[in-house]
């Protein structure tokens, strides 16, 4: 059976808990090579997830030619620069969310990508949750009427200390902005997945609780091209955690309490029901399994580029207002 064979960029924190273990596990990939920014602590970390190689750069690994395809795993400022290398290298990339750091970075990655025809996705893998593919397929059989409002509150205590591996985030120049870049674009994604395309954006960004470089919370208001409108709060800055959506309808009401558990509660005129769709245990195997079957089968990646930079795009407009 051919597998793809994987070049990891990048071995932080999300690489060691799910990226990593996903291209050594599933059946069709092959995790050849990885490098990191660390290069004292690279050689642990191939033999820990049964990499062959290790590089000590990045650009190392992109000339190994055994490899078929990389993860960039790396901080939001880096991508567009390892994924055209990747590309004008021959290599397929799956690329860590958000894409880059504004639209015209998306679209270097992108035109570079098909210039070289290779396939380029990101790592948005919430399109992948059961309990979204559900809430979509509530909405098109028109359960609770006509979509009015989309509700999501993204809420973690984030105050990393000098020397956290994580504190990069909080760094703008390479993360590029605070929560509502880090995991605040996964819900915009995921909002366009459920409403379509979003054409106004309102917007505010604040330092209520920590005086850093990036927003600790921001508040975005959306409206669609269907006529629907979204809200979106996230914050570093709250102690109560909360990853909730909500949607409400002329007929009736769907409410995930925690999205990456995957119950559903549905309110409608048939009256209240509970459901359950659990994700995957790792939450990157579906994107993963996805990318690779693009590849071999020569098709776009559910999770393409021009997605990424529909992301991007709409983050512009919230930073700008």
């Amino acid at each position: 059976m051919k597998k793809l064979a994987w070049g990891l960029i990048g071995c932080g924190d999300i690489a060691r808990k799910r990226i990593a273990p996903a291209l050594r596990d599933l059946d069709l990939c092959d995790l050849v090579a990885v490098s990191r920014e660390r290069a004292e602590l690279v050689e642990e970390f191939a033999r820990e997830f049964g990499a062959k190689r290790s590089y000590a750069t990045w650009q190392d690994l992109l000339s190994d030619a055994e490899i078929d395809a990389v993860y960039v795993a790396t901080p939001v400022y880096l991508h567009a620069a390892q994924t055209v290398a990747a590309a004008e290298a021959g290599k397929h990339v799956l690329c860590e969310k958000p894409l880059a750091m504004n639209p015209a970075e998306c679209d270097r990655m992108i035109t570079a990508c098909r210039a070289n025809r290779v396939k380029l996705g990101v790592a948005y893998y919430r399109r992948f949750y059961p309990a979204i593919r559900r809430v979509k397929e509530i909405l098109r059989f028109g359960e609770i009427g006509t979509p009015v409002v989309g509700q999501i509150n993204a809420f973690e205590w984030f105050d990393p200390e000098p020397g956290h591996p994580r504190r990069w985030l909080i760094n703008k120049k390479r993360a590029g902005g605070g929560p509502m870049f880090d995991f605040g674009c996964h819900r915009i994604e995921l909002l366009l997945n459920l409403f379509g395309p979003i054409v106004e954006v309102r917007a505010m960004t604040a330092n209520i609780v920590f005086d850093r470089e990036v927003e600790d919370t921001a508040t975005a208001l959306f409206r669609f091209e269907s006529g629907a409108c979204g809200m979106l709060a996230v914050t570093h800055a709250a102690r109560e955690r909360q990853d909730t959506l909500s949607i409400f309808g002329s007929h009736g009401s769907i409410h995930l309490p925690v999205l990456n558990e995957g119950n559903i509660r549905v309110l409608s005129d048939q009256g209240e029901r509970l459901e359950a769709h659990p994700p995957e245990a790792n939450l990157h195997a579906p994107l993963i399994e996805d990318f690779v079957d693009a590849v071999m089968n020569d098709r776009e990646p559910v999770v393409n580029g021009e997605i990424g930079k529909m992301v991007a795009t709409v983050e512009e407009k919230v930073y700008a207002t």
